[in-house]
């Protein structure tokens, strides 16, 4: 399964880091596969369907942004795929890369092969500023809705992930970083998917019950967003050891009695030893106790390079600690969905994202595609794809 962890560096080359102090490096990555035919350089329809509810048509636009493989790279009304250039900025500072829906029904785009992001900007337009990455080539500034000095803060904004390329589509819905607008995705090809469907009225749940857990309060935004903790840490609106006692309470159950973990290169066998979770198995593996930072980022001491081994059980570690599962289940991963956010300390916003979809299917976490629970879809042979703005 191809990941929005695979290829981290789909977007990274080039992407800026000023203004909301963001990359755009983790739409999704598909590595070239044997046998597999290129996409027509054509591209495939892409069906843009507001059934917001709360937005007309006429106070919609939308963004195509990222890669082609060499450049960053934008999408024109008419789908032609041109490079980011210092000049498309304007004299307000940024640029105006807009695609305004139709007036009344559907929208159809034609979309290249790329890596990137379709932004959906509702009540106002986004501002992408055009800068000199560290290579010295163009590249765009993202909104970050979760920095409170980003000039996108105020608008109602968010976005899906996806790459089309090598003869196939690999896309999802993310709430990683923010969740604002409902967003469905359905990919057509070799069969028909659908995920990223929120239940009637799962929008205001989703605001009701991260405000309502115990800490994550400071999370909602008005009725714009809500933030991940893992950014509401940065921010100052999360506590930077909020999960301490539950990582503390982990990393204790495996000081006298073995922890399995199971992944593709096999079964890894560990024990805390001061501090360090130990693993023998196809390879010795380590990790010094995570942070919150850690735990909410899927980084730090629970980084997971692509290498098939360490990250894989850095992964379903990841995955365990937010859904606050590792401490009481020694054979990992855990993957009845009914065990997971059963403890006080756990990630309600993950938890009330899982809990909005239809499928029971949310990219709460970078690790939420262990066990298959993430908004991720996938065809190798698409013919076109809807983004749907479901009902808020």
């Amino acid at each position: 399964m191809i990941t929005r962890r695979r290829l981290l560096g789909g977007l990274t080359a080039g992407a800026a880091t000023t203004l909301g102090l963001t990359q755009a490096g983790r739409a999704l990555g598909a590595p070239a596969r044997p046998g597999a035919s290129a996409p027509s350089a054509a591209g495939i329809p892409l069906h843009l369907v507001n059934r917001s509810g709360a937005f007309a048509n006429s106070s919609v636009w939308v963004y195509l942004v990222g890669n082609d493989g060499t450049r960053q790279v934008h999408v024109t009304p008419d789908g032609e795929l041109r490079p980011v250039a210092l000049a498309d900025n304007g004299p307000d500072g940024f640029t105006d890369y807009a695609i305004p829906l139709a007036a009344s029904g559907t929208t159809t785009l034609r979309l290249p092969p790329m890596s990137g992001r379709i932004y959906t900007a509702l009540g106002g337009k986004l501002k992408f500023k055009a800068v000199q990455d560290g290579n010295g080539k163009a590249a765009l500034a993202y909104p970050a809705g979760w920095v409170s000095g980003d000039p996108n803060y105020g608008v109602v904004h968010d976005c899906a992930e996806f790459t089309f390329q090598n003869g196939g589509m690999y896309c999802n819905t993310t709430m990683v970083d923010m969740f604002s607008v409902p967003l469905a995705i359905t990919l057509t090809g070799a069969r028909q998917q659908t995920t990223g469907t929120l239940k009637d009225g799962a929008r205001a749940a989703v605001f009701s019950a991260v405000r309502q857990a115990e800490g994550f309060d400071r999370l909602v935004i008005d009725d714009k967003r809500v933030i991940a903790p893992g950014h509401g840490l940065d921010s100052g609106l999360f506590a930077a050891d909020h999960l301490a006692p539950a990582i503390d309470e982990a990393w204790s159950a495996y000081e006298n009695k073995d922890l399995t973990v199971t992944t593709d290169a096999g079964t890894f066998t560990g024990r805390t030893r001061g501090g360090t979770l130990n693993f023998t198995g196809p390879r010795t593996v380590s990790f010094g106790k995570p942070s919150t930072r850690d735990v909410l980022f899927c980084d730090g001491t629970l980084a997971a390079p692509n290498d098939g081994v360490l990250g894989p059980v850095a992964a379903v570690l990841g995955a365990a600690l937010n859904r606050s599962t590792l401490a009481g289940h020694a054979h990992q991963p855990t993957t009845d969905p009914a065990a997971f956010y059963q403890q006080r300390l756990t990630n309600h916003y993950a938890k009330a994202m899982h809990a909005a979809t239809r499928d029971g299917k949310a990219y709460g976490f970078a690790f939420d595609d262990v066990g298959g629970f993430a908004s991720y879809i996938e065809d190798p042979a698409p013919t076109e794809i809807t983004l749907t703005l479901t009902p808020f």
